[in-house]
């Protein structure tokens, strides 16, 4: 423990932000990160607690005090060592993660957290500029070939895992980027793409190998899933082909509100909004991109990914935006000593609302106005959430005007024809089953077959999907190699 007292005596440094009105100007990222010495005094606060409740609120159980301790000593290039020790792609976590580690933070309870979150991107980025993230690659080959669908940081983390345990690793990726959601769904001013083009590089130089814009197996005809595949591979080539194969796939299938009016023009899911402006920075063409400017854009979900479709929109120009959440609003401030050391429920104010957006709580969609076939306004009533469900508040109905509605409700599921292309057992909400159990873990009930990440827990945290292409690279080097040295 480096500083004793330093949790008495420092305050906690928040990353600052560039001003909006140059953010909105462009899609770069805009976080400003924790100059060394910042870095050095939140690594000073952790109290290197005899149980770091830390640790266990990391889904993928970084060792937090210890590389705070080390940050604060200076010692930079073990705390990367630390670091990697456990997470993959710290650069990704570090900038686009919501942090449970800093909600289980043991200063959380009566005091503001350690800024693990902060030391953690300082970390990874001086690393990077220090030269010190290199290729690992093995010394010795197994001759064993896995098959990898998607590549998304479930199935990236995977893919690194088994490719420097010696494996030959092949990455299939529907669309024409290496990335998965983690490209095409999270825009590039929270996290740019040219972190994820540096992770490809170094894990082709580990031995993976990459094959985008094909598809295994086929979506469902009239699918609004982002696909740019230009070819296609079956299933049962994938199981013939290689000695194990990993569904590492997103929950890509959008949940839909079927009111009266959606059929007009001007609405949106999400996931056909965003991936079109990640492709258009990343230089690639888009055909009718969806654009927000000089729009009345409403977005109707309340979590990241509405909150994504806000900044993005507002990067287009928009006249007005206003989001919708069908929840009552949440308390200011959570009751710690009730949800410590849990993920407390709390207003969350993110970088895009505070660019500019109207949010509505407890607010539910009845219809969908139009007129000649495209949307106008969208007839919203007002809830009430009593005995396990919502009711409307009499006399609170109201027209909004709305020329373009972004769907935002978050995902119910993988897409099951993926799933049902390999024979694969499906859980009561779509996913891939498959136990994480020590013993065969991730494994489906399909001989050599095994699922991770969304594909397997639904739609969750970047964060878990690394966990779960690290964990399931153990199982999967286990049941080829019958044991294996790769970290649970």
């Amino acid at each position: 423990m480096g500083k004793p007292t330093g949790f008495l005596e420092f305050d906690r440094l928040e990353e600052g932000y560039a001003p909006v009105e140059t953010r909105l100007k462009n899609y770069k990222e805009f976080v400003i990160g924790l100059k060394p010495d910042e870095a050095k005094i939140q690594g000073a606060r952790c109290m290197d607690c005899g149980t770091p409740f830390c640790n266990s609120g990391c889904p993928v159980n970084n060792i937090i005090p210890d590389f705070n301790d080390l940050v604060y000593r200076n010692d930079w290039k073990n705390a990367i060592t630390v670091l990697h020790s456990t997470n993959n792609f710290p650069e990704f976590t570090g900038r686009i993660c919501p942090a449970p580690c800093e909600a289980a933070c043991t200063l959380n309870v009566n005091d503001d957290a350690v800024g693990i979150k902060s030391i953690e991107h300082a970390i990874i980025d001086k690393a990077w500029a220090e030269g010190w993230v290199k290729p690992r690659p093995a010394t010795v080959k197994t001759g064993k070939k896995i098959a990898i669908v998607g590549s998304g940081p479930a199935g990236m983390a995977a893919a690194q895992q088994l490719a420097r345990v010696g494996h030959e690793v092949t990455v299939f990726e529907k669309n024409d980027t290496v990335g998965g959601l983690l490209r095409y769904g999270i825009p590039d001013f929270k996290m740019d793409k040219g972190h994820i083009d540096l992770r490809v590089k170094q894990m082709e130089a580990e031995g993976v190998v990459f094959k985008t814009n094909t598809i295994v197996g086929e979506l469902p005809k009239g699918s609004k899933v982002t696909n740019w595949a230009k070819s296609s591979v079956t299933p049962e080539q994938l199981k013939a082909d290689f000695d194990a194969v990993l569904l590492a796939g997103g929950a890509e299938q959008s949940r839909d509100l079927p009111v009266p009016g959606r059929e007009l023009a001007g609405i949106h899911f999400a996931m056909e909004f965003l991936p079109m402006q990640n492709r258009v920075n990343g230089g690639g063409k888009v055909k009718d991109q969806i654009m927000a400017t000089g729009k009345n854009v409403i977005v109707i979900g309340g979590g990241d990914t509405g909150s994504d479709c806000v900044g993005t929109s507002n990067r287009h120009g928009a006249t007005s935006v206003t989001q919708f959440e069908v929840m009552p609003r949440p308390p200011e401030e959570e009751d710690r000593p009730l949800t410590w050391p849990y993920w407390p429920i709390k207003l969350r104010t993110s970088s895009s609302h505070e660019e500019g957006c109207e949010r509505e709580f407890a607010i539910a969609t009845k219809e969908f106005i139009g007129e000649g076939g495209k949307v106008t306004g969208v007839k919203t009533v007002r809830v009430e959430f009593k005995d396990g469900k919502f009711t409307e508040v009499p006399g609170s109905e109201k027209i909004l005007k709305a020329d373009l509605v972004l769907l935002a409700m978050g995902f119910v599921s993988p897409v099951e024809t993926i799933i049902n292309g390999f024979g694969v057992d499906k859980d009561n909400r779509g996913n891939a089953r498959a136990s994480t159990d020590f013993m065969g873990g991730y494994a489906t009930n399909v001989d050599k077959v095994f699922a991770a990440g969304d594909m397997r827990r639904g739609q969750s945290l970047v964060v878990w999907a690394i966990r779960e292409g690290r964990q399931a690279a153990r199982a999967i080097d286990e049941f080829l190699m019958g044991t294996s040295d790769l970290p649970r």
